[in-house]
Formats: C-alpha cells, structure tokens, sequence
C-alpha cells in the first residue's frame, strides 16, 4: 500500500516518520505508577526520616522531663488532696491540707522567712554583682584572672561553704564576733537570734551567687554597642552618668532575668539553713526563727511523716512563684510600653521641630 508524501518547502521529501506504538506508552505509564519494591522502600524510609527524625531527636527529653517532671508534679498534686503517711494507706481529704497552712502557725512563719531571707539577700546580692561587673568591663590589668576568681564561689559546694561560715559566725570563737569584740560591741548569738541568723545565711548566699550574676551582667554589657557610650562622652556624661543613662536600660532585660532566677533560688532556700543550723537546722533554729518552706516541707515529709501536708507547701510554693512570675512579667510589659510610647512621642515631636525650624 502506497503512503502519502509531502512535499516541503524546499521541495524535499520528508524523513521517514515511524508511528508511535500505542502499546509503548502505556507500558511506560506503567511502568512509572508502578515502581518496583526497593524504590518504594527508600521512598518510605526518606519519607519517614524527613518527618519523624526530628521528633526522635528531641525525645529525650520529653521523656526525661515526664519521668522525673510531668509525673512528680502532678502525683505531688494529687498527695496534696488526701491524708498520707510513710507506710500507711492515702486517705481522701480534699482542700483540708490547703486550708490548715492557712491556719498553721509555722507556715507563716516560714513564708516570712523566706520573705526576709531572700529580700535581704538578693537586693546586696544583685546591686553587688553590677558594681563587680561595671569595672570588669573596662580594660584593667588582669581582667581573666579576676573573672575567674569571682566565679570560684559559685564553684563551691554549699555544705563546705556553710561549714566554714558556721564557724566564722560562731558565737563563742568564731572571727566575726572576735572583730566585734576588738571593735567594742558585744558578742552576737548569730544562730539563736533571729535577724543575726537570717543575715547570717544571707552573707552565705551572697557570698555563692554574687559573682556568678556579675558573670552574665558582664556578658550583657559587653553586648552594648560602644556608639552610645561614645555619644554620652560627647555630651559630657560621667562614667557614672553613662552607668546610670546608658548601661542600665541597655541590659535591663538581663536584670530581670537574674532578678527572677534569685527569687527562684531564695523560695527554694534549703541548703544553707539547714547546715547551718545544726543539728537544729531542720526545724530552722530552736524557735524556728530562720525556717523556711523548703525546710518545713521536709520536715512535715520527711520527719513528721505528713507527706500530704509537705505536698500542699510544695504547690503553694510553685503557686507563688507562678504569682511572682506574673508580676514581674506585668511590670516588663510596663516598662516597655512606656518606652513605645516615649519613642512614639520623640518620633512624633522631631518632624514638628523640623518643620518650626525651617
């Protein structure tokens, strides 16, 4: 049979054309929806690790965290609603322990000591560990040496740090009350006394915590740029006055950081008063005079045997920490709304200026 030719332009004929293979194609659309089994695999296997690897990374510590976090939190939660004992069965009781610290005496005693101890504490604690850190970020002679000498207390454990200032605040023989004696005052009862035992775990925890805060209020002001102290030399500023305008605002997110990690650490107060008292320690002195909640929540576990009632003061301490938490956050979002409103305003004002000036 005779097949048709055209003639092209040129007036050549055109190259042969084969006609395509209906069958062709639909084998390889077939062959391209059906892969093959060890193609299929690697594609589940990539598809798998793309999505779930990430999730096996992080795992850990999710796991971690409901085993020794999630799971001790919410079985504290729930001791705090019944009657336990060490070796006896839980009996239910409701908001009962809750309603007995509200009327107990030892545990408002306590939140007031653990009131004034970290009052007292964190506030010297604090202002001291700027003061350390404004002069380590300018330039002196041996500059690492100093830092590493005022980070050597935190490095210290708390129970040789205790021991030794138990003994220097001893009353008979310690130096403390030996330097009051050659100054004129008479000698201290630093441990049965209540404000002297209180100042007295305050200097301990001062003494830890100071250079370890002026490690990171260091590291904030060195994060401000040089432009602006510069600027204030310009303008005649002391290096108080650049102290004071330039380096407190800039790092003022870093001192509420510490600000909240020392409350934190002062609501958790256990080591230090409880070496330091003795043998008293746990109770916080013969009249309880520096007890503070970590110590009466151990007490009423651990040795009284409540475990109901140490599991109420364990919630009503996270629950203070979560009200303090709350105030603090309130009084940042303050502080920085007015700053938006005093930009807004210097914004605002500058162009007005401007334009009464031309």
């Amino acid at each position: 049979m005779a097949t048709p030719v055209r003639a092209t332009d040129n007036s050549s004929p055109p190259p042969d054309t084969q006609l395509p293979d209906p069958d062709s194609g639909s084998r390889s659309r077939t062959r391209r929806q059906r892969p093959s089994g060890r193609s299929s695999l690697r594609s589940t296997l990539y598809r798998f690790d793309l999505k779930a690897i990430p999730y096996v990374f992080i795992a850990p510590f999710f796991l971690t965290f409901a085993a020794f976090g999630l799971f001790p939190l919410i079985y504290t939660g729930w001791l705090s609603l019944h009657r336990v004992e060490l070796g006896g069965s839980s009996q239910w009781k409701g908001l009962e322990n809750y309603s007995s610290l509200a009327t107990s005496e030892f545990f408002w005693n306590a939140l007031a000591n653990t009131f004034t101890i970290g009052v007292i504490s964190t506030v010297p604690q604090l202002l001291m560990a700027l003061g350390l850190a404004h002069l380590l970020n300018y330039r002196l002679r041996g500059r690492g040496f100093f830092r590493v000498a005022i980070l050597a207390p935190y490095a210290t454990s708390i129970a040789a740090a205790t021991l030794v200032f138990a003994q220097l605040f001893n009353t008979d023989y310690g130096l403390i009350n030996t330097v009051l004696g050659w100054v004129g005052f008479d000698p201290v009862s630093w441990e049965s006394s209540k404000w002297p035992a209180q100042i007295a775990i305050s200097v301990i925890v001062t003494w830890r915590w100071t250079g370890y805060n002026a490690l990171i209020y260091l590291a904030a002001m060195q994060a401000v740029p040089q432009d602006l102290y510069e600027a204030a030399a310009l303008d005649g500023a002391s290096r108080w006055r650049q102290f004071l305008s330039v380096t407190i605002p800039s790092i003022r997110p870093t001192i509420l950081f510490t600000v909240i990690v020392s409350t934190i650490g002062a609501t958790q107060l256990f080591g230090e008063p409880m070496l330091f008292g003795g043998s008293v320690g746990i109770s916080g002195g013969s009249g309880n005079q520096f007890q503070t909640l970590s110590l009466l929540m151990y007490e009423k576990g651990w040795v009284t045997g409540a475990l109901g009632q140490a599991s109420a003061i364990a919630w009503v301490m996270l629950l203070l920490l979560l009200l303090i938490g709350g105030i603090q956050a309130l009084i940042t979002r303050s502080h920085q709304n007015r700053d938006l409103r005093r930009r807004r305003t210097s914004g605002s004002v500058g162009p007005m200026r401007k334009k009464a000036g031309s």
